[in-house]
């Protein structure tokens, strides 16, 4: 049998490629997909990363073919050395994105395919005398990012390969929009909707007094780089003022939220937390989220020899 080659990406590997890359995203989010423009728009530039991606100076995309089947892509970046760019990522490379089927006797080839893209991207680190070298799985669909729970097969590669996990962990929840706490009465107080900065943002006042707020992101989903994403947002920020603790404002703001979702189309909310911050996760399942999925974010490559089979 062949073995698979490693070799840059090509712009006729797209459609392979969109399909690899939703694969992942469908285990880790329902009911979202990405199109072939939004996949190649990413190894171009990343609007939505404002802050880091002014900060790259080359980017390289890598596949595994095996037998004209695209079995594995991965997308690097190479931060520049400045002083512009910030201390974490100054003189960094990073695996931005890794991709690759598990093994299965439809794709035997899978694994093997796999450790030699990952052997290629190591030695890309080496040409391009990173300081450090990251991990992440930042695929361009709203939720993906970090390295999901949902890919134990690319986590095994990852710790093949020398990465750790350094960083925090984060719980996704996700509730239907329907199935939030229902508007109760709560005299004195109105609502006041504005813009934050996070989204639209729910204010519950007490006469000129601010209780606490809610913003709510209905534009995950840009018409131009997702195909389907459409009825889900994603709650930005919400925050009380501590007199307000345990007087449930903050499932009062959330059924105030619901109505305007509803009205936008919205049939999902998703929020996320801090795996430590059990009074937090609480709160929201109390309110008719559920955990979707936990990602760990901040992942770094030690120094030393990979420990990836021979191959």
């Amino acid at each position: 049998m062949p073995a698979p080659e490693v070799r840059p990406f090509r712009r006729a590997d797209r459609d392979q490629l969109t399909d690899l890359v939703n694969l992942h995203v469908a285990a880790v989010v329902p009911g979202v997909s990405v199109s072939v423009n939004t996949v190649l728009g990413d190894l171009e530039r990343q609007p939505g990363e404002f802050v880091t991606d002014p900060w790259v100076a080359e980017r390289a995309t890598l596949v595994a073919e095996h037998r004209a089947h695209v079995v594995a892509a991965a997308h690097l970046l190479r931060y520049r050395a400045d002083a512009g760019v910030g201390e974490d990522h100054r003189g960094a490379a990073e695996i931005n994105w890794f991709v690759h089927r598990p093994a299965a006797p439809l794709w035997p080839e899978s694994e093997r395919a796999a450790d030699l893209l990952m052997r290629a991207c190591l030695e890309r680190f080496g040409r391009w005398h990173a300081r450090v070298r990251y991990a992440d799985g930042s695929l361009p669909a709203p939720l993906v990012y970090g390295l999901p729970r949902n890919w134990p097969h690319t986590r095994a590669l990852y710790e093949r390969a020398g990465f750790r996990h350094v960083g925090e962990t984060e719980v996704i929840l996700i509730a239907r929009v329907a199935d939030l706490p229902a508007p109760a009465a709560r005299p004195g107080v109105t609502v006041e909707r504005t813009l934050g900065e996070c989204g639209t943002r729910f204010t519950a006042r007490a006469g000129r007094r601010a209780l606490g707020f809610v913003e709510i992101d209905t534009a995950l989903a840009r018409p131009e780089r997702h195909a389907r994403a459409a009825g889900l947002a994603d709650i930005g920020n919400l925050c009380t003022a501590p007199s307000e603790a345990g007087t449930g404002l903050e499932h009062w703001l959330l059924a105030r939220a619901a109505d305007w979702l509803r009205l936008c189309g919205v049939d999902r909310l998703v929020a996320y937390e801090r795996a430590g911050d059990s009074a937090a996760v609480e709160l929201l399942t109390g309110a008719g989220f559920a955990e979707l999925t936990r990602t760990d974010r901040g992942w770094v490559h030690r120094p030393g020899p990979p420990q990836m089979p021979g191959r």
